[in-house]
């Protein structure tokens, strides 16, 4: 459906986009993800035809869009501040697209009472755009998004003005909306729970490049670099040196999977693979402080030896703040990093 190809932008000395090639098939959800200034907004207003590309190409179907203008491109675009229209109706709102290109009013309205009714607003035709909620406003600015049928339908942090508990059940909503239509879906979010949990594929961004693109579970499990490592929040990476299956760390040896790397690497323990045990059995920590995140415990933790850990486990397993654990390693959960 969309293929970039060695795609460049600049702004006079800065490079936005460095030789970008990505593909996204046909009924594919992708969510571009990265830090503020690394490009993937940019990426989509490339896409979009909202910006010139300095150097590639952006393919659509296997069609170069060079000199195509956005409303001729057939995609759809849906923003962060919805850009809803407050002197229309949501009626209006959802089919102004339509209306654009001459649709009679007759199946206007026909195309958003069925799109309403999609996204969880049924008879909302005549309300006001004021009179609604973020979450409502944000269901009309996709459901007018939809309404023209697009091959592809981009989003800029589509629900980044939400409330969390708002976005968690958005999200979920919105996979199984855009499976039921088979839509071609190209978001950027900063959120990485939102872009996991809406995505097919993953694509993280660093300074105008793509630094790893996988599957939510293969770029959680297996981050490409110690930049995606500490981009998805894991801080537990030191030098290490790996000999068989173990591995000379500032925490001592720790167990490395099987057929890892030799010699000198960068190596991660994920926060759930820091196990709690006898002060006088395991690496002795002191507990520097205790966060609850919901689902879990995050313990921060001052080693005798080598920098801070952070450990993750149950509520009834946290340790006392102020306390003093041992911890061992888990080898599932340590993982090590290609040198780049």
């Amino acid at each position: 459906m969309l293929q970039l190809d060695g795609v460049t932008v600049r702004f006079g000395d800065r490079v936005a986009l460095d030789a970008v090639d990505l593909v996204v098939a046909e009924h594919e959800t992708v969510c571009v993800l990265g830090p503020s200034g690394s490009g993937k907004s940019t990426l989509l207003r490339v896409v979009a035809g909202l910006q010139h590309a300095s150097s590639g190409r952006v393919l659509l179907g296997g069609a170069d869009q060079s000199g195509v203008p956005v409303h001729r491109r057939g995609v759809g675009l849906m923003f962060q501040d919805h850009q809803l229209f407050p002197q229309r109706d949501v009626g209006a709102n959802v089919a102004f697209g339509l209306r654009m290109r001459s649709v009679s009013r007759a199946e206007q309205a026909a195309r958003a009472d069925e799109l309403l009714e999609l996204v969880g607003l049924p008879g909302a035709q005549r309300r006001a755009v004021a009179a609604l909620s973020g979450g409502e406003q944000q269901r009309v600015a996709l459901a007018r998004a939809l309404a023209p049928r697009p091959r592809l339908l981009m989003l800029d942090e589509p629900l980044g003005q939400l409330d969390r508990s708002l976005r968690e059940r958005l999200v979920v909503e919105l996979r199984q909306l855009f499976g039921r239509l088979g839509t071609t879906v190209l978001a950027v979010t900063h959120d990485q729970g939102e872009a996991f949990a809406l995505a097919d594929r993953v694509v993280v961004m660093r300074d105008g490049r793509i630094a790893q693109v996988g599957t939510p579970l293969e770029v959680w499990q297996r981050p490409a670099s110690e930049f995606v490592a500490r981009f998805l929040g894991f801080d537990n990476v030191v030098v290490a040196t790996v000999t068989g299956e173990a591995a000379d760390t500032p925490w001592g040896k720790l167990p490395v999977p099987e057929g890892s790397p030799q010699g000198e690497q960068r190596l991660l323990v994920r926060p759930a693979g820091v196990r709690f045990v006898p002060a006088d059995e395991g690496l002795r920590c002191a507990v520097l402080s205790r966060t609850f995140r919901g689902s879990h415990v995050a313990v921060r933790l001052r080693p005798e030896q080598g920098p801070p850990l952070e450990a993750e486990c149950p509520l009834f397993l946290a340790p006392d703040a102020d306390g003093t654990v041992g911890v061992a390693f888990d080898a599932g959960e340590v993982v090590l990093l290609p040198a780049r």
